[in-house]
């Protein structure tokens, strides 16, 4: 119930007024019935936009910290992230990441629709990175087509640790669902895995029109704050290894 108000009482007239999301492939989502929505992440914001264009409720996997801030603005958090239909998840790996993808399954066996990003964490710089295989994994064990959005303007509208959102174009473009029954009984094989998320992240390229890197952007943060560089490539990811091997 908190979920509609906020779409269609609080949140999503005024925000509908403001931005005018531009939208395409609204009917590649099904009416009913499982199915991941897997998006870039440019903003925090990607959660409240794609929801306002979308009849379905949709169902994301967030990071534990929103539900555990400290304070005023912490309750806050807990209470707009839970109104809004995000699941707490551990991000920190090993068995965390395990359960995080039980959880994801058991959302989509429920029937409904999924929100993940692929690529883990917010793109440091705009550019598209490496895609994790969990979201391959929940497809194949739900099992529920995938169905690529990419969003376009988010990072624009509310930068990484602004607080204040500004005034700026949205776009929102939904490519046609990949089916990959094809590999069904394949969710242990780590090849299997690699290419479904491999195909997923060469969709949003083609939507979002972003530039591709083949570096986990939890890494490229990493360098990022370790030597100060803004957009780590490839070969500076392998060369910051190679240096840290070396120096161990």
């Amino acid at each position: 119930m908190l979920y509609g108000i906020m779409k269609h009482a609080v949140l999503g007239p005024p925000l509908r007024a403001l931005y005018r999301p531009h939208v395409e492939g609204l009917e590649h989502i099904p009416a009913e019935g499982p199915a991941i929505l897997a998006s870039n992440h440019l903003s925090f914001s990607d959660s409240i936009f794609l929801p306002l264009v979308v009849d379905r409720k949709i169902t994301f996997l967030a990071k534990a910290e929103y539900f555990t801030g400290p304070g005023v603005k912490g309750w806050m958090t807990k209470h707009f992230m839970s109104a809004t239909g995000q699941v707490p998840i551990d991000r920190t790996g090993g068995r965390a990441s395990v359960a995080a993808i039980g959880t994801g399954i058991r959302v989509l066996r429920e029937g409904s629709l999924l929100g993940v990003y692929p690529e883990g964490t917010r793109s440091p710089d705009g550019r598209l990175y490496r895609g994790r295989t969990g979201p391959a994994r929940m497809a194949l064990a739900a099992p529920a087509p995938v169905i690529p959005v990419a969003m376009i303007g988010t990072d624009r509208i509310q930068p990484t640790g602004q607080k204040v959102p500004n005034l700026a174009p949205l776009e929102i473009r939904i490519g046609p669902p990949l089916d990959f029954s094809r590999y069904a009984g394949m969710e242990d094989d780590r090849f299997v895995l690699r290419s479904m998320t491999d195909e997923i992240m060469y969709e949003l390229m083609l939507l979002s029109g972003q530039e591709y890197v083949d570096v986990y952007a939890s890494r490229a943060k990493e360098l990022i704050r370790r030597y100060g560089t803004s957009t780590p490539t490839p070969e500076q990811v392998a060369q910051a290894d190679a240096t840290l091997k070396r120096s161990a």
